[in-house]
């Protein structure tokens, strides 16, 4: 097995999480000796990803999310008599497979899928409540992290920031499972309380409806900017300006990229107390935790004064992604995947 079609509803140059994982992964299988190819649902027709794969050949197909892209490649797979990984995202499996109109969809391709992925024992978890059968073919390949580059995020250009703040970042794209402007109304008592406190978005708009109601909700607040899309190679840079990471999301898919980034970079995180998130974060010690809005602003509150509970925090958390999270774990992860789908084939 040398060669492997990816198909994935974004890619590079796109800021969305699932292209800097995709790209990540690419990167790393080619540097193993894989010759991998990925295919931008976003950017190409079907018709034309139908033919190129098709003149490509590859040994095996590799879907990065179940209902956007995997559809199109089980399709592939059948035409080419190639086997088909199918990698869970957060809405495949919080979402589209307990929705009424998609997971028809969702449930054909992971039946048909010869090995379906999770980033989180909590994700096989929840999907294996819904379709008990899939149990033996989910396999675990957690995430990590690799940082795109190191160009300057030029803050102070972009927002004038009084000396003293105390930053606070969302770093993802706009949309409602981030949950971006729910959590605003109770952090305004903790900005009325301690004039420091800045809030920060970095991402894209990614739902115009969200995005609108966002941009709303910050005009009466001057201690909140959104400053839109953040190339993944400056995203190093901006994060290390945090003084904390913020993540508000209903759901996650196992470990956010932006949470991986901020412990890599020793950034203290303050995180929605949901299975994705508590994948990488337990409570006062890699980061804080919060299930309501009043625990939210006390923990905000908590964290803006305390710049040793930042600290503390942060050394935890990069600790943990230098131990749990290494590159070589996650290639290693897919590695054996593709190794364990084609030595199949190869013995049918």
């Amino acid at each position: 097995m040398a060669s492997v079609a990816l198909l994935t509803p974004f890619a590079a140059p796109s800021v969305r999480g699932n292209a800097v994982t995709v790209g990540r992964i690419a990167r790393g299988l080619r540097q193993r000796g894989l010759d991998v190819r990925v295919w931008d649902l976003s950017v190409s027709p079907a018709a034309t990803i139908e033919a190129e794969v098709q003149g490509y050949r590859p040994a095996l197909l590799h879907a990065f999310h179940a209902r956007q892209a995997g559809p199109l490649a089980l399709d592939l797979a059948g035409r080419l008599g190639v086997p088909l990984v199918v990698t869970l995202t957060g809405t495949d499996a919080n979402h589209d497979l307990v929705d009424a109109d998609r997971a028809a969809a969702v449930r054909r391709v992971l039946d048909s899928a010869s090995l379906v992925t999770a980033f989180h024992e909590s994700i096989v978890e929840l999907v294996t409540r819904t379709a008990p059968a899939l149990r033996s073919r989910l396999l675990v390949v957690p995430q990590s992290v690799e940082m795109e580059g190191d160009d300057p995020f030029k803050l102070p250009a972009r927002w004038a920031l009084p000396a003293d703040r105390v930053l606070f970042v969302f770093a993802g794209g706009i949309r409602a499972v981030k949950a971006p402007r729910r959590r605003l109304a109770s952090l305004d008592a903790v900005a009325a309380s301690d004039p420091r406190l800045r809030l920060l978005y970095a991402g894209p708009i990614i739902d115009p409806r969200e995005g609108e109601a966002l941009l709303h909700a910050l005009a009466p607040r001057p201690w909140a900017h959104h400053v839109g899309a953040v190339p993944p190679t400056q995203m190093a840079s901006l994060l290390a300006q945090a003084d904390v990471v913020l993540n508000c999301s209903v759901s996650e898919g196992g470990m956010a990229n932006s949470l991986l980034e901020a412990l890599a970079l020793a950034r203290a995180v303050l995180v929605s107390d949901v299975p994705g998130n508590r994948a990488l974060v337990q409570n006062d010690v890699t980061g804080l935790t919060f299930a309501d809005d009043a625990e939210l602003a006390t923990k905000a509150r908590r964290l803006a004064q305390d710049a040793a509970l930042r600290a503390r925090l942060g050394r935890a958390g990069r600790a943990l992604v230098e131990r749990e999270y290494p590159v070589a774990r996650e290639l290693d992860g897919y590695l054996g995947a593709y190794r364990r789908v084609t030595a199949a084939v190869a013995s049918a």
